[in-house]
């Protein structure tokens, strides 16, 4: 087609450009009648146009099978066993992953590494030079306790909190006036630097669900129920914590006892 159509387009531009023979005496009258314009010749060039077409286009050739219609006779060439052969568990139906034919599997060859703890606990670390950042900002009251919520609200920790808060050392230069801490873990120089300056860190316990109360309990009050009790530390955690967790989120922190009024009076003997 797109030769017909070139050859097409130089005949006519033959046509329009060759004036008609005429006589001798007549030179000079049919060149100057037919001599073509400079916009007939550029009109005429029909060998520049473009050939394509929105509906002309068309995948290349190859790239595009037919779907391959099984079980439909025998003409197909994928009639009666459709190209399974025949019997055999392979022709019958498939076998679950990892099925070898009886042999040990791969994934029972292979020699276990290491395990997962399910107890395993998941703390997100928070120094003390980012709160006293914050502190120094405005965005936290020092003179209030300072709660892994209030953490959580002022951008001190990031949103997704596993399983509590580790205040860590790192800025504790910059604490210098007391400050009242709850978190669930706490570093020996973090613990010193905020006992320094005259404050007090105390780890508490929260479960799954208190620690949810905790951080968020709008929760709570959306689905209709009532806050959870505090739970008490597993055994293997309570050489861990100080105390029991409060909710909702407590603003005034607990003193600690001291060791005398820890200790119980003696009863006196009795001669």
């Amino acid at each position: 087609m797109l030769r017909r159509f070139s050859l097409l387009s130089a005949k006519l531009k033959t046509s329009l450009l060759s004036p008609p023979p005429s006589h001798p005496f007549c030179a000079p009258l049919s060149q100057a009648i037919f001599k073509p314009h400079q916009s007939q010749i550029v009109s005429a060039n029909f060998s520049t146009v473009s050939l394509l077409r929105l509906n002309d286009l068309r995948d290349n050739h190859g790239s595009t099978h037919k779907k391959i219609r099984k079980g439909r006779g025998i003409g197909s060439g994928k009639g009666k066993t459709a190209g399974r052969g025949h019997k055999g568990q392979k022709a019958r139906g498939t076998m679950k992953f990892g099925f070898e034919g009886g042999q040990t599997p791969l994934r029972r060859r292979l020699p276990r590494r290491g395990f997962k703890n399910a107890f395993s606990l998941t703390f997100q670390p928070c120094g003390l030079g980012k709160i006293a950042k914050l502190i120094n900002a405005g965005k936290i009251d020092s003179g209030e306790l300072i709660t892994m919520k209030t953490l959580k609200e002022t951008g001190a920790i990031g949103k997704q909190i596993k399983d509590g808060v580790r205040l860590m050392g790192r800025g504790a230069e910059e604490i210098k006036w007391p400050i009242h801490l709850e978190v669930s873990r706490v570093t020996t120089r973090a613990k010193e630097a905020v006992e320094a300056a005259g404050g007090s860190v105390r780890k508490v316990y929260y479960n799954k669900l208190g620690f949810k109360a905790l951080l968020k309990p709008e929760w709570f009050e959306k689905k209709g129920r009532l806050l959870p009790k505090a739970a008490r530390p597993p055994p293997k955690q309570k050489d861990k914590v100080d105390s029991i967790g409060r909710l909702p989120a407590p603003t005034k922190p607990i003193p600690f006892a001291t060791q005398e009024e820890s200790e119980p009076e003696a009863a006196p003997l009795v001669a």
